[in-house]
């Protein structure tokens, strides 16, 4: 059922703004305390929008979104969970609680899949912080005003960007490093601007980034990505936010431009899509000219199930939206709350696909982004007497690698690429032996460089070298 929303003006609420909600105060008081002892070591922040339009508080702690940005005491080892509770109960200051909770963070692995030791890109000699590049046609870029959210999600692998901690955080705001970097890289056609949410920036300094990426000697770059969750968690955004209507012309001005538009929407689960306010800022978008593209990590509490997942994406393809990515849960932060074993994972998703329409069958998933690439998870069997996972890349650091399958031996338990061992007693993947382990790696393809063939705005065919 369609919900009818407030007028639209955001509160935000955090820390102990969190715990005091009117809704949470109601609670018990072993719930309550779970909250500011968990709040004090992990990243928490939800809206009157989500707090008041989303969350079931007569179902309290199953509601999904409840779960998704609240917190929950198994989010932290006991042992863990009981030092931070022992330093509130005696009064510790907050630099104590900050310390404790710091050495916390170190042992959750802040940053998977190599982000900071593999994929922060050199220009001249110069690492450029805040700019990612792991796949070879696609650069991300951490724009510094985007590095918190509307809310924040309990699962988020980018949970490092919010705990406070500089080292710990991607950022830039130097544009021109940035045009910099795609002029000497021309086989970069996507461009994702991510955090964080880049759409808590106002539309003035979001269009202070995309503007110089709209200039003719950048026209290889055709695909401007936005990852966002603010479609889920404040769509009052792209509606009627004060700069909501100069938003819809920027993204009319890209594509008139000939540069595509992608929203890379993040909805965990259909409640997100019940209000009157979402429907009402996606036909904004699409209207505009951009694209919605959907994902979301499978976590368990929240949508670890087949008729959850089938349900958004019907959901999402009737309001036009293209169902994109099934994740599984990163190996980082709060992973063994919402992890799922792969098996379970696969499940899911194979029985979600039986009860859609083609249309809705362009999810790609379960997918693990690990740090040679997105696995993709295509089945278990049986080869050569030896049960099986099937996988193969979707994406990788050498492109040589995409869609070609390899095997890990079949195991019900584990979570993630790691906790999986090659199979037929093999002692490495094939990409943990290859000398090439990343694109930067391979030879040129043409004298003046690599050639990288792709789309321009008109259909015809671009030959992009590497210089």
């Amino acid at each position: 059922m369609i919900k009818t929303d407030p007028i639209a003006r955001i509160d935000i609420y955090s820390g102990e703004k969190l715990a005091g909600l009117p809704q949470v105060e109601s609670l018990s008081p072993e719930i309550r305390r779970d909250i500011r002892v968990v709040s004090s070591v992990l990243p928490f922040k939800a809206n009157n929008y989500v707090v008041e339009q989303l969350i079931d508080w007569s179902n309290i702690p199953d509601d999904p979104i409840y779960r998704l940005t609240f917190p929950h005491r198994d989010m932290l080892f006991s042992e863990d969970y009981d030092t931070v509770a022992a330093l509130i109960d005696r009064g510790a200051t907050p630099g104590e609680i900050k310390h404790v909770a710091s050495e916390i963070h170190n042992r959750m692995n802040p940053h998977p899949g190599g982000q900071l030791d593999k994929n922060v890109p050199m220009l001249d000699g110069e690492r450029l912080e805040g700019l990612q590049h792991k796949y070879r046609e696609t650069v991300l870029f951490f724009p510094a005003q985007g590095q918190t959210c509307h809310a924040y999600c309990g699962y988020c692998f980018r949970w490092a960007q919010f705990v406070g901690a500089s080292d710990l955080k991607q950022k830039n705001r130097d544009v021109e490093q940035l045009t910099d970097y795609l002029r000497a890289n021309r086989m970069v056609t996507d461009l994702l601007f991510t955090g964080g949410d880049p759409m808590v920036m106002t539309t003035r300094k979001l269009e202070s980034y995309i503007e110089p990426i709209l200039s003719d000697d950048l026209d290889h770059v055709q695909n401007i990505r936005i990852g966002t969750k603010a479609l889920a968690y404040w769509p009052y955004r792209f509606t009627t936010d004060r700069d909501a209507d100069d938003l819809m012309r920027l993204i009319e001005r890209c594509v008139g431009r000939g540069r595509h538009v992608a929203i890379m929407a993040h909805f965990t689960h259909p409640n997100e899509l019940e209000t009157r306010a979402v429907e009402q800022a996606i036909r904004r978008l699409l209207n505009a000219g951009a694209v919605v593209r959907t994902q979301s990590p499978i976590v368990r509490n929240v949508n670890d199930s087949a008729r959850t997942w089938s349900d958004m994406w019907c959901k999402q393809v009737k309001l036009n939206l293209v169902p994109y990515y099934m994740f599984v849960e990163r190996d980082t932060g709060a992973k063994r709350y919402y992890e799922i074993p792969l098996v379970n994972a696969l499940a899911i998703y194979r029985n979600a696909m039986k009860n859609v329409s083609g249309l809705a069958r362009t999810v790609r998933g379960p997918s693990m982004s690990a740090t040679p690439g997105k696995v993709n998870i295509d089945g278990i069997c049986e080869v050569a007497g030896e049960k099986v996972f099937c996988l193969r890349f979707l994406q990788a650091r050498n492109p040589a690698w995409i869609n070609t399958p390899f095997f890990a031996r079949y195991d019900e338990k584990a979570t993630w690429i790691d906790g999986l061992e090659p199979a037929f007693g093999k002692r490495n993947y094939f990409f943990q032996e290859d000398i090439i382990r990343d694109w930067r790696d391979l030879e040129p393809l043409h004298p003046r460089g690599l050639v990288h063939t792709s789309c321009n705005g008109n259909g015809k065919r671009n030959g992009n070298r590497r210089p």
